[in-house]
């Protein structure tokens, strides 16, 4: 071969920046690299590349956070140190990995350590030292509330949960969440592999005596680790002396890797080669050489397409000088490395943000409150007076709010989601409403997603925004029910609120509960119903209404409940009046959690969509089709991702797909 023939002509012809990106993006594909299955000790760092679906409940049974004794919470109130409630103790004690054998009924406790899984019947646990035993009695001298001291199965994750989704950048928290769901291996978006070439007679690996003329080459050092630090797999080719035939045969080798870069060689003098050789390499071939940059004149930007797979190669080739190489690296070829990696961008430390609700807090302790930050624009959402009268104040107002995470020692699903968190000092009994906070990130930075999403939880708008990050706009979801979300599209805190409210005055959902300063994006029908257990005679019913009915009939039989606030509670509520069943107190935050109950026992029925329920083979009676919708602020209207998001409710792939799990689109 002839490598002197075919030279291209247009070298030094100096472009400005963003049309020299242009040009070499066009002829490259951006698109992450394939999938590979690492080991769980080895993910730290990387990208998923698919959705985690967890494949269990986490925690897997009813769990006691306290040493004590599980009771029926009824039977402690009223109970006081002057005047304490007798109820009878059970034989059996329960240990941490023991199956209670035992249930509590009225009137009975059983001795429970933490950890221990709570028997049936019992509602709630009586910490230690609340107690007396007394023989066989125990005296409580406090009384509890339903669910007091217990974290219900499936209340941190449960299963067939969306957990982590794709594209996310594996930190300890999240790398917890998998260890915690029994995952050995992950599925992540292959390192790109990035060739170094250091080229110049001059040059002498560090460690080396150097001889008169000869400098230390820095670059490759250098360039190694910033690679690393944007996420690729830096393999070194050493250092090629001013010879042409020599530097074919190496680039030749590295043209092996995802992208390959050479240091050096790329002005115009004599022994500057790089150029040269790379331009007969094949096609496309040089793409751009000249940027108006200071530092970084000399770049030359090419690529080279591989006879075999038709792969296409990006190479660049860096100036020489130390700081014109990492300057060009960082703005021409760290972004080539972060795209092939799956990986987005970050930034700082502490951050103000304002609580969007009051937080109460025990005095005596200092307590760190997990939040998810979302960006607030001030006055977004307020009537006019509101806006006035913050007016003088708006200097100090921060660009942020602050949602509680949870505080719950054991959630691993909350502090993988949270951005930061919040020292409440020990002296404080409670956070208000609107109080600003100082937030400590948990980590280098925050930077603001493009499309915020707070209210009801659906297993459909999980997939909606995995399809519209597959168009490049990042998400934030937060499940605080439909009356929170629709509250906080009223305050400007969303782009979007998914909502189920039903109203029985008009017999409509959604609509009668929209205020002047939001509008109502239609989105999906989904059917809600009774899920119980196949077996179970007692629901061998032919409506929903006659299942309702003889559950209420049978003191024996366990409800699930849902959170207060949600569009399911309310329906709910509104099915039983005035009755409260055994379990009624027992609130799960999402349908999954809800047929976890059912399927596991530990609950009888419950109210749920059919998609979840056909999903664990559980028992269906339909109660009412109900609308899934989305509030979105009028401010809002007209952003881009929001824009996205409706444009992708139109697309026949997306009714489709919707159709497909169960749905029905508008």
């Amino acid at each position: 071969m002839n490598i002197h023939s075919h030279r291209q002509e247009q070298f030094l012809d100096v472009i400005d920046r963003d049309e020299a990106e242009r040009r070499f993006h066009a002829v490259l594909d951006l698109r992450p690299l394939e999938t590979e299955q690492i080991p769980l000790m080895q993910a730290l760092g990387r990208v998923l590349a698919q959705d985690v679906i967890a494949p269990l409940d986490v925690p897997g049974f009813d769990r006691s956070n306290v040493d004590g004794f599980a009771v029926q919470a009824a039977d402690t109130f009223d109970a006081s140190e002057e005047r304490p409630r007798q109820v009878q103790l059970n034989d059996e004690v329960l240990t941490s990995g023991v199956e209670p054998k035992e249930a509590v009924t009225t009137g009975t406790a059983t001795s429970i350590a933490t950890g221990a899984v709570v028997p049936r019947e019992a509602d709630a646990v009586v910490m230690v030292e609340y107690t007396d035993v007394t023989g066989t009695m125990l005296e409580v001298r406090r009384p509890v509330a339903p669910g007091a001291n217990i974290t219900y199965a499936g209340t941190d994750i449960g299963r067939g949960e969306l957990v982590l989704r794709k594209g996310e950048v594996l930190t300890s928290r999240e790398t917890g969440v998998l260890a915690a769901l029994g995952l050995a291996q992950v599925a992540v978006v292959r390192r790109p592999r990035v060739a170094i070439i250091s080229t110049g007679n001059e040059l002498a690996p560090p460690g080396v005596p150097l001889r008169p003329g000869m400098i230390y080459d820095s670059n490759a050092t250098v360039l190694a680790d910033a690679i690393r630090e944007v996420g690729g797999e830096p393999i070194h080719f050493g250092i090629a002396a001013d010879d042409e035939r020599a530097l074919h045969a190496v680039l030749g080798r590295a043209l092996q890797c995802d992208i390959v870069l050479v240091s050096g060689g790329t002005s115009k003098g004599a022994g500057d080669l790089s150029y040269r050789v790379v331009g007969n390499l094949g096609r496309p071939g040089i793409i751009v050489h000249g940027v108006a940059l200071k530092p970084g004149k000399p770049l030359c930007l090419a690529a080279i397409q591989q006879e075999l797979d038709e792969k296409t190669i990006p190479v660049a080739i860096l100036p020489g000088f130390p700081t014109s190489a990492i300057f060009t690296f960082h703005e021409f070829v760290a972004p080539l490395v972060r795209k092939l990696a799956g990986l987005a961008e970050d930034a700082a430390s502490e951050v103000k943000a304002r609580l969007p609700q009051r937080v109460n807090s025990e005095r005596g302790r200092t307590e760190y409150l997990l939040v998810s930050l979302v960006a607030y624009d001030e006055g977004r959402g307020r009537g006019v007076e509101d806006r006035e009268s913050r007016a003088a104040d708006r200097s100090n107002e921060s660009a942020w709010t602050a949602y509680p995470m949870g505080k719950g020692s054991g959630s691993l699903t909350s502090f993988s989601r949270a951005d930061g968190f919040v020292v409440i000092p020990r002296q404080r009994e409670y956070l208000e409403a609107g109080d600003q906070v100082e937030v400590h990130l948990l980590s280098r930075g925050v930077k603001p997603v493009d499309l915020v999403v707070i209210g009801s939880h659906c297993v459909g708008l999980d997939w909606l925004l995995g399809r519209l990050q597959e168009k490049g706009f990042r998400s934030k979801f937060l499940a605080v029910g439909s009356a929170g979300g629709l509250s906080a599209a009223r305050r400007g805190e969303c782009d979007l609120a998914g909502i189920h409210l039903w109203d029985p005055k008009t017999k409509s959902y959604n609509r009668p509960f929209l205020s002047d300063d939001v509008f109502l994006l239609p989105g999906y029908g989904r059917l809600q119903g009774v899920v119980y257990r196949p077996s179970d005679a007692r629901f061998q019913a032919t409506s929903a209404a006659e299942a309702i009915a003889q559950a209420l009939a049978d003191p024996k039989c366990v409800l699930v409940n849902r959170n207060r606030g949600s569009g399911t509670r309310i329906l709910i509520d509104q099915l039983l009046g005035n009755r409260q069943p055994p379990g009624y107190w027992t609130e799960t935050r999402s349908h999954n959690a809800v047929v976890a109950a059912v399927s596991q026992g530990r609950a009888d029925w419950g109210v749920a969509i059919e998609r979840v329920a056909r999903e664990l083979d559980l028992g269906f009676l339909p109660l009412q089709e109900e609308r899934f919708d989305f509030v979105v602020p009028k401010s809002r209207r007209d952003r881009p991702p929001v824009q996205a998001f409706r444009d992708l409710l139109t697309l026949p792939e997306t009714i489709r797909g919707l159709k497909e799990m169960g749905f029905s689109p508008s």
